[in-house]
């Protein structure tokens, strides 16, 4: 069966259709977008509908979504908003798609990533296949190397900024496809439910967190800076993933004039850079010893600095570690695990919970000075410890008791815990 279910037939989606539909869409790819989707999971949209929910009849939903899109009858729900705290105290408003509208999005995504792709400049990195945030992160820590001095750019309100004509004009360069062109433009215009339930009408901007807005984001900062870039200043270097963007420059008088050029370049598509946060950086090591205000940047969860290395001799680096609100948003995610209350919970059960959360971090985090992850990796340990002290009698009360519990028992099972695989095990005090 093309849905894989052998013991329900849903005749509709099984007989063959004799009426000729607007556009050609497989139903093969209907199916292969929702397996897509399945597999990145997410919340419910505005009809409370999940994953799970949808399933139930999944054959009769995935009809609905190709005969609707295939007849050019499709129309979004208005898309459920929902505010994410972020470091400096504001909010970043997130729009999450119904799961049917997800299944839709993806079958657009699906189209329009073979064409966009292989036209990508080679220094975007963001959601494209074969390429991620930590080849990000590695090219700009070994490009600070080179470069003295770096662009910090901070595009304000990038995804609730951008114009939709100037959108849909750029997706134009890359296809022809009516059915595509008609339902991002229909992806644009939907509107956004507020936590109360009041619509907002859409005039400009597209939803982050929406399937289709990453690739629509590439499409716009294709044509209106890696493009530019390219033909404008070849010999300037950059890494852009989504709207992260660094440039590397040899001298602050190039920053400086970069800097003007670039801001006048994305207030032609309607953009404008953040003059709080977009900012000039001296790469500063034990090379390049003069003083500057900004030493500093964040890019991708990392806080490039000067900092203490060691090679053949101690020396100060310009090199990337976790940051500062990376750690934070680690660290509050184990506090609200509570994990001294699982006392219900054996330790390989707790494992099983934490580990690939954990793993996770190590594996992004730890790439580049590690030992930086020590605070959190230390944390977590601490919650293991408290854990230990309420679930065994002959602990509680015991700090150093339980540690030594817990060191001893990470010397038997090193791979019990991602942390303790990485390295970071607690004392036995012998």
């Amino acid at each position: 069966m093309l849905f894989g279910f052998s013991d329900v037939v849903n005749q509709r989606w099984e007989e063959p259709v004799t009426k000729t539909k607007s556009f050609d869409i497989s139903k093969q790819v209907v199916w292969q977008a929702y397996c897509r989707v399945k597999a990145n999971q997410g919340a419910a949209g505005v009809d409370g509908q999940s994953i799970q929910d949808f399933e139930i009849d999944l054959k009769d939903n995935l009809y609905k979504i190709w005969n609707r899109m295939s007849s050019g009858s499709y129309f979004p729900p208005p898309v459920r908003t929902v505010d994410i705290p972020k470091s400096d105290g504001r909010t970043r408003r997130l729009g999450i798609p119904s799961v049917s509208d997800r299944v839709a999005q993806m079958v657009v995504k699906m189209y329009l990533e073979p064409y966009v792709e292989p036209i990508y400049h080679p220094n975007s990195y963001g959601y494209i296949t074969g390429r991620s945030a930590l080849d990000a992160v590695g090219i700009v820590r070994e490009r600070c190397w080179r470069f003295n001095w770096v662009i910090d750019l901070d595009i304000k309100g990038f995804f609730d900024n951008i114009d939709h004509e100037l959108m849909l004009h750029a997706v134009k360069k890359h296809t022809d496809s009516k059915w595509v062109l008609l339902y991002i433009e229909r992806w644009l215009k939907a509107p956004a439910q507020l936590r109360g339930g009041r619509l907002i009408k859409r005039e400009k901007g597209t939803p982050q967190g929406g399937v289709i807005s990453p690739v629509l984001a590439n499409i716009f900062l294709h044509h209106a800076f890696d493009g530019w870039m390219q033909t404008n200043h070849p010999s300037i270097l950059f890494a852009r993933y989504a709207d992260d963007i660094i440039v590397h420059c040899r001298t602050e008088a190039q920053a400086q004039v970069m800097l003007r050029a670039i801001g006048k370049r994305l207030s032609l598509f309607k953009l404008q850079l953040h003059p709080g946060k977009t900012k000039i950086v001296y790469c500063k090591d034990a090379r390049r010893p003069r003083e500057y205000k900004h030493e500093s940047f964040d890019f991708l969860g990392y806080c490039f600095r000067p900092r203490g290395c060691k090679g053949r001799s101690y020396f100060v680096g310009f090199t990337p570690a976790v940051s500062k609100s990376a750690i934070k948003a680690m660290s509050d995610t184990i506090r609200g695990w509570k994990l001294q209350l699982w006392t219900s919970s054996s330790i390989e059960d707790i494992a099983r919970r934490t580990n690939s959360v954990v793993r996770g971090w190590l594996n992004y985090y730890g790439r580049y000075y590690k030992s930086a992850m020590r605070p959190v990796l230390r944390q977590f340990q601490n919650a293991l410890v408290r854990w230990a002290m309420r679930k065994y009698k002959r602990l509680k009360g015991h700090w150093l008791k339980a540690t030594h519990w817990l060191g001893c028992l990470s010397r038997r099972e090193p791979k019990l815990f991602a942390s303790w695989e990485f390295g970071f095990r607690p004392s036995t005090g012998q």
